[in-house]
């Protein structure tokens, strides 16, 4: 089950890369750029990320696809329990850290609890935008066998990771090896202009600075163990499989453009 956020039939083209780019392409954590699909196909750096601009708060954002779609590699109790109570922890963790820190400026909470403040804004924050990007980044498996890597970006794995096959296997083996909590994730260094693969502890240790996310598996246990238990590595083999290549590509398009 899918709806109008998984169209990838528009083109991409200078005008609508440009607005999404205009629109605010450098929302993130620690200089990452994050960027999502809006409703009407066009990239978005804040709509399907969760940012209200009416209240000025953080929200959760919808699924892309209905809580079963992800099947037979990720459950349905998984996925709601993941997005509806973990994620949802994660926007309200944010959104209380930065009322803290504007108190703190205000005069109305003690200074002296601003180095505790910044912490639940990275870790809440790294929550949040890590969740929401998760959910974009990956379809329904029967759609994302339909999709491949750009020409422009399968050009640069090549480059970066000798074949596909080379990202997978670094991709699997670095996601598998994260101590304790965290994620596994594909990168644009812009420095560079080279992809890395990245690992990541909690939501926001060991990120590469100014490195923008274009693909990522969570890999804390509220993600796969219902399923998969201790098994990991089996767990993040699947997700190979239903990573949304047309999304991803849209996504380096304009991180790089």
């Amino acid at each position: 089950m899918t709806n109008e956020s998984n169209r990838t039939d528009r083109p991409a083209t200078a005008d609508w890369t440009r607005r999404a780019v205009l629109a605010g392409a450098a929302v993130g954590v620690a200089g990452t750029a994050s960027i999502a699909l809006a409703r009407d196909g066009h990239l978005d750096a804040r709509t399907d990320l969760g940012w209200d601009a009416q209240s000025r708060t953080y929200r959760l954002p919808d699924l892309p696809y209905a809580h079963d779609a992800l099947e037979p590699v990720i459950d349905e109790q998984t996925m709601r329990l993941h997005h509806g109570k973990h994620h949802a922890g994660y926007v309200r963790g944010l959104n209380n850290a930065l009322e803290r820190l504007s108190a703190i400026r205000a005069g109305e909470e003690d200074a002296k609890l601003v180095q505790h403040w910044s912490r639940q804004l990275a870790f809440h924050s790294g929550g949040h935008i890590n969740h929401a990007i998760f959910w974009r980044c990956m379809a329904p498996p029967a759609q994302a066998r339909a999709t491949r890597p750009s020409e422009p970006l399968m050009r640069m794995i090549n480059r970066d990771f000798g074949s596909l096959d080379g990202l997978r296997t670094h991709l699997v083996a670095a996601a598998a090896s994260v101590e304790a909590s965290g994620w596994g994730w594909l990168v644009y260094e812009p420095i560079a202009d080279r992809l890395l693969v990245t690992q990541m502890e909690k939501q926001q240790d060991l990120q590469t600075p100014g490195a923008t996310p274009l693909c990522g598996v969570d890999v804390w246990e509220h993600a796969y163990y219902l399923k998969y238990q201790n098994r990991r590595r089996d767990y993040v083999e699947a997700f190979w499989t239903i990573i949304n290549w047309d999304w991803v590509s849209q996504r380096f398009a304009v991180v790089r453009g």
